[in-house]
């Protein structure tokens, strides 16, 4: 059936005037023109903090605006494409449009999946943390496996990935794991993955080849470049140094330099090790402790707003998805319905059906 060009490409150009109208071009040349005359001080890098914030923010803008510029640019062009095979009966070219079209529809769908990221934080980076739960080693072989392939999903979009603590555990895999993804929007994305994933599978440590089921937490919280405004006064925290590690406590470090904060009135622990001095991993440990914090008093405040409602429901981030290596092998989101029926591909990053079909189901949730 002979692809319908016109009706395509005007859904095409609808599709992109909404997308421009939410990131508004004109409002982006202002914040770059802005930022640009902040980066041009010549005091700028007397605040080193400061200085990383301004040229990130940059950054970000014109990344944004470039992508706008370009996603214009190929609609233009493919119109003329378009013309060109159409007027000129040419089945070579109209074929190079329809592939054209093809990538240009699936782009077009993941900024479309960018202007429904609108919460307080979703520009910011995230700090993801997975923590093993129920089902002993399975379990702590499970979070190893996802800590791969978040890392394997930031690789694949060339977004700066950095572990910054690992607990590993006895047998396999690791008890958790905290890493840090710097590129805009890496919060407003990686936020839906945030819940419990579930492992099926023959257990590859038992010898009784019985199916095992296994489980691990995914928590993502948005990077704060300033320490956000969340007191913690010093009697509610308990500070412990230790060395580095590696697996199997191999140790990686000759000084104390690691840290770990305990907030006494919560229970939250951070530890951060990354670092290479112990002030290093305290600042670090303090940020993600304070970012935390300010998260679960927004939590408790929308509890209280929906009991007040009368809506009480479930968190939506609870056993969200499930992961089946045996018999069907089958990945399946259980808010969405999303489903890949190879879970080796998931497992290897391939996971923006699953975030796309996520940010799309929390929009329409939130409506």
């Amino acid at each position: 059936m002979a692809t319908d060009f016109p009706a395509e490409l005007a859904e095409l150009k609808s599709t992109f005037a909404q997308i421009e109208a939410v990131s508004d071009p004109s409002a982006l040349e202002a914040r770059i023109a802005e930022l640009s005359e902040q980066a041009a001080a010549p005091d700028l890098w007397d605040n080193q903090e400061n200085a990383q914030a301004v040229t990130s923010q940059l950054s970000q803008a014109n990344g944004e605006l470039e992508r706008l510029t370009v996603m214009r640019g190929r609609i233009d062009d493919l119109e003329v494409l378009v013309e060109l095979g159409t007027e000129g009966d040419d089945a070579d070219t109209l074929a190079e449009a329809d592939a054209e079209l093809t990538k240009l529809k699936a782009d077009l769908a993941a900024m479309e999946v960018r202007t429904l990221m609108t919460g307080e934080w979703d520009d910011r980076g995230a700090v993801v943390t997975i923590r093993s739960g129920a089902g002993g080693d399975d379990a702590t072989d499970f979070a190893e496996m996802l800590l791969r392939m978040y890392l394997r999903w930031a690789e694949r979009h060339k977004y700066p990935a950095k572990v910054m603590d690992t607990s590993y555990a006895e047998g396999a895999g690791i008890k958790s794991a905290t890493f840090q993804i710097d590129a805009p929007y890496a919060y407003g994305t990686l936020s839906v993955e945030a819940g419990t994933h579930r492992l099926a599978r023959i257990s590859p440590f038992g010898s009784a080849d019985k199916r095992q089921t296994s489980f691990a937490a995914v928590e993502v919280i948005p990077v704060m470049e300033e320490a956000v405004e969340v007191e913690v006064p010093e009697a509610d925290i308990r500070v412990d140094v230790f060395r580095s590690s590696g697996p199997g406590g191999q140790s990686v470090n000759t000084t104390d330099s690691a840290v770990r904060i305990t907030h006494l009135p919560t229970g939250l622990v951070v530890s951060m090790q990354d670092e290479k001095s112990q002030i290093q991993n305290r600042a670090a440990a303090m940020r993600v402790l304070q970012t935390r914090l300010l998260l679960l008093k927004k939590e408790e405040e929308a509890a209280q707003k929906k009991e007040l409602a009368g809506d009480i429901k479930a968190s939506w981030g609870d056993q969200m998805r499930s992961y089946f290596l045996y018999g069907q092998q089958l990945v399946k989101d259980l808010r969405t319905g999303y489903e890949v029926g190879n879970p080796q591909l998931v497992f290897d990053g391939d996971l923006d059906g699953f975030i796309d079909a996520g940010i799309r189901w929390r929009r329409a949730s939130a409506n």
